[in-house]
Formats: C-alpha cells, structure tokens, sequence
C-alpha cells in the first residue's frame, strides 16, 4: 500500500484530479469488495476502458504429491478467483466504454504443463481459460477487447525466487514491457482479441 500511495502521489503531481487508488487484499478480497470497488469506479467515471490482471503469487515450486493444501488455497485466490470476481464486477463498466481491453498476465507455464510448477501453472492455465471465456462472450455485444500476455522472463522479484541462481541482469526490465502494454492498451490493441501474445513476438 505504501508503494501504491507513493505512486498516486507522483501522478497526482502531474495530473490533478484524475486518479482514484483502492487498496484490496486479494487473498482475502470477496465478492463485496470487488462491488464496492466497482461502485467507487462508477461515482468517479463514467466508464472503465481498461483492467490488466497481473498480480500474482508464486508459491511452493515441488511435485504435485507434496505440494502445500495451505499454498494451493492461497495461490488460486489471488492468481483465478481474484482476477473472476474482478472481471466480473468491472465488466458493466468496462462494456459502458466504446473500446475497452481486459487483459491477463499469463505465463510459459500456463500454455505448456511443466513439472514442479504447481499451483503457480495451474493457475495460469485457468486464467488462459478465463481469457477464451471471456473473449467470446463480449467480442459480439460490445467493443471490448480481451486477450493475455506472456512477458516471458523478466527481472522481477517473483522470477529471482524462481531462479535464484539466475544472473538478473539477464532478463529484461519490467519497465522494457511497457511499451507492448501501452500498445495494447492503446487503439492499436483493438486487431487483438482472445489471442494468447507473447511479449518477445514484439521484443525490437
């Protein structure tokens, strides 16, 4: 939340009046939260012409047979039913836009199983999932546009804890992946909908 404030303070800096935050714990959110969350959005907008679904946890990286239930539980809150309760309260909102876009941080691990990945890929599986559902269900009736985004490998705190014996200066910034974001959010990104996009197809 600290993060968070301190970057409303920085826009806000440079343009007044225009930005709202709403701290939400997404392991414990539930489905009030995310209406009172879409409540707020409809007293200061008229509309919402975006939502990225990026948060995440990593979890326990071992074999399904002694994968932590603690862990499992936890993991599939924030990484599935965070980013479906969201969808879900925000969608009036986002269909009241002429071009909106949804889109879902995927992962190499929720397009291809592999071993040892636990929750982690399910969860990305099930937000693949989510993203064709949801794609299909608003392309006809209204101008929003869904689609995930795989940023492949990036010099995160998530990715040193899943390689820590990696070099970070190896991978690409986060920071580097903004302009794919910014595209895809922007006019260009409405050629896109219920595509699976991987960030290096894009890489200069």
């Amino acid at each position: 939340q600290d993060k968070l404030e301190a970057l409303f303070d920085e826009i806000e800096a440079e343009q007044p009046g225009k930005l709202i935050i709403h701290p939400l714990d997404l392991e414990r959110a539930q489905p009030e939260d995310f209406k009172t969350l879409a409540a707020a959005l409809d007293e200061q907008f008229d509309a919402l012409d975006g939502l990225i679904h990026n948060a995440a946890l990593l979890g326990a990286r071992s074999p399904i047979e002694f994968y932590p239930d603690s862990d499992w539980t936890k993991l599939l809150q924030v990484n599935v039913t965070a980013p479906f309760g969201l969808s879900k309260a925000l969608l009036p909102a986002l269909t009241r836009a002429q071009d909106a876009r949804v889109l879902f941080v995927s992962s190499s691990v929720g397009r291809k199983g592999r071993a040892f990945w636990g929750a982690y890929g399910v969860s990305k599986f099930a937000l693949e999932g989510l993203m064709q559902t949801l794609s299909e269900e608003v392309g006809s009736v209204s101008g929003t546009r869904v689609m995930s985004v795989n940023p492949g490998g990036t010099r995160t705190a998530m990715r040193r804890d899943a390689y820590p014996a990696e070099d970070p200066q190896s991978q690409p910034s986060a920071e580097s992946l903004l302009p794919l974001f910014l595209m895809l959010m922007g006019p260009q990104g409405a050629t896109f909908h219920g595509q699976a996009i991987n960030a290096r197809d894009f890489a200069a």
